[in-house]
């Protein structure tokens, strides 16, 4: 039981505001993008940096406390109950080194206040579908870039972090300084402390063509089929999706879209826009398109590619690798997700992988998924009508697909894990047990024991 005077306490120790659930701010300050995850601490501390952090972890441990944190909430899919919230989204630190094509950021930086920084050098980061996600916690469960055949994971290009552990110690990390804990974070989520500030490399950018093409519903089997076929054969420069979409009937969704089923193909090429479009011309030939929107494009507009929620709603994704898309795979895929299948989710999402994805990091690291040929992505609002029909839907997708998968998911797009043994399939093996242990040796109160933890875990 947190007291008035616990509170005072935690006050007097931090320069951030504290915040308790009757205090004016309180719910603006732990809402965040995803209102899946609803966030309901006994109180709030909004960081303004490193010390704050120290100083709220401290507290934490004194108190016997759990701690959640969060930037921009879009990771936010479980909710929290009880305990502290640390909020990082005050801690805007952003120095852009252009000499060395390397740029540091604080736990609050989304990834379109780097582009803003960068783009202009013509440099950038790998960020994913949407510019508007926090770095920090994006790139710590290994990001997947919306250029990852070309360059690889996001957590492949981290050169060093600040990392506070539940005991309020600050360690600064990078290859040759603990370098265990430091391959750790790459792609570990963040569950042995609270980054503070990441430095990682960018990556010089030199012509950029992306967009989409939507075709209609009805033609899944053939525009998928196709896909299938194309995708794999491409070359590095090529980063492709493509995404069986029940779009709803709102002023945001264009009108050619509005309330349809369609089938909409993402691309993005690093490179000579017209290298491109050749690459792409073969799908165009596909179907009978609604709406084409490829064409060469500045990468400070990347978001019209995929085309991702602007405003915060309550979302549930899930979904994992997979080791083929084949012709089995699309035929498994449409019986569920199809047309004429009453499937409950806004969005069924195929991205190619391999290429550079496949790559080994340099460091031993956490990240999981080199080896599959794509991943399977579902989003589905958790709105009515539809809310109390999502679990067993995605669950019955999920299954028709076993079959296709190795095995493992993609942690930043898990969903609900309930057991320790569910939890585990977000990591290799191998790295799942460095988890564990290095969880156990860290934060042997489990004070971190909100999201994707590893281990056992107990109240």
């Amino acid at each position: 039981m947190i007291s008035a005077a616990d509170v005072d306490e935690l006050t007097g120790r931090v320069r951030g505001p504290v915040l308790v659930p009757d205090t004016e701010g309180f719910a603006q300050e732990v809402t965040g993008f995803n209102l899946a995850g609803v966030a309901r601490p006994n109180v709030v501390v909004g960081a303004t940096g490193t010390e704050d952090v120290v100083a709220a972890m401290g507290w934490a441990g004194a108190h016997r406390c759990p701690v959640g944190v969060q930037a921009t909430g879009h990771g936010a899919d479980q909710a929290m109950e009880g305990g502290l919230l640390i909020t990082t989204s005050r801690m805007q630190d952003l120095d852009v080194d252009l000499v060395h094509r390397t740029a540091r950021v604080g736990a609050g930086v989304r990834w379109r206040n780097v582009l803003e920084a960068t783009l202009p050098h013509g440099l950038i980061g790998l960020n994913g579908s949407s510019t508007d996600v926090g770095v920090v916690g994006y790139t710590l469960g290994g990001g997947l870039p919306i250029l990852g055949r070309t360059f690889g994971w996001a957590a492949d290009r981290i050169l060093a972090a600040e990392l506070v552990t539940p005991d309020g110690a600050v360690h600064r990390l990078d290859a040759d300084h603990d370098p265990e804990l430091f391959g750790l974070l790459r792609g570990g989520t963040g569950n042995l402390g609270i980054v503070t500030s990441l430095a990682f490399e960018l990556v010089p950018l030199d012509g950029f063509y992306g967009g989409g093409i939507f075709y209609p519903g009805a033609d899944a089997h053939q525009v998928l089929t196709a896909f299938s076929s194309w995708a794999p054969a491409l070359p590095p420069q090529a980063n492709t999706s493509v995404a069986l979409l029940r779009l709803p009937d709102l002023p945001m969704v264009p009108d050619p879209l509005r309330g349809q089923f369609v089938v909409h193909l993402r691309f993005a090429w690093a490179g000579d826009p017209d290298q491109g479009a050749q690459a792409l011309a073969p799908m165009r030939e596909v179907s009978h398109p609604v709406l084409d929107t490829a064409a060469p494009m500045d990468y400070g507009e990347v978001d019209r590619i995929d085309m991702d929620p602007t405003e915060p709603v309550p979302l549930f994704h899930t979904g994992g690798f997979l080791a083929d898309f084949g012709t089995d795979a699309v035929q498994d895929l449409l019986a569920v997700a199809g047309p004429g299948q009453d499937f409950p989710a806004v969005a069924v999402e195929v991205v190619q992988m391999g290429a550079a994805f496949s790559h080994p990091g340099q460091v031993p690291d956490a990240v999981h998924g080199r080896g599959a040929d794509c991943f399977l992505g579902v989003v589905a609002l958790l709105v009515p009508p539809v809310a109390e029909s999502v679990p067993a839907a995605v669950e019955a997708l999920l299954q028709a697909m076993a079959p296709h998968a190795p095995g493992g998911v993609f942690v930043n797009h898990y969903g609900f894990p309930d057991t320790e043994a569910e939890r585990a399939r977000a990591w290799p093996a191998e790295a799942y047990e460095r988890l564990v242990q290095a969880k156990t040796a860290l934060d042997p109160q489990n004070l971190l024991r909100f999201q994707h933890v590893v281990g056992q875990g107990h109240p």
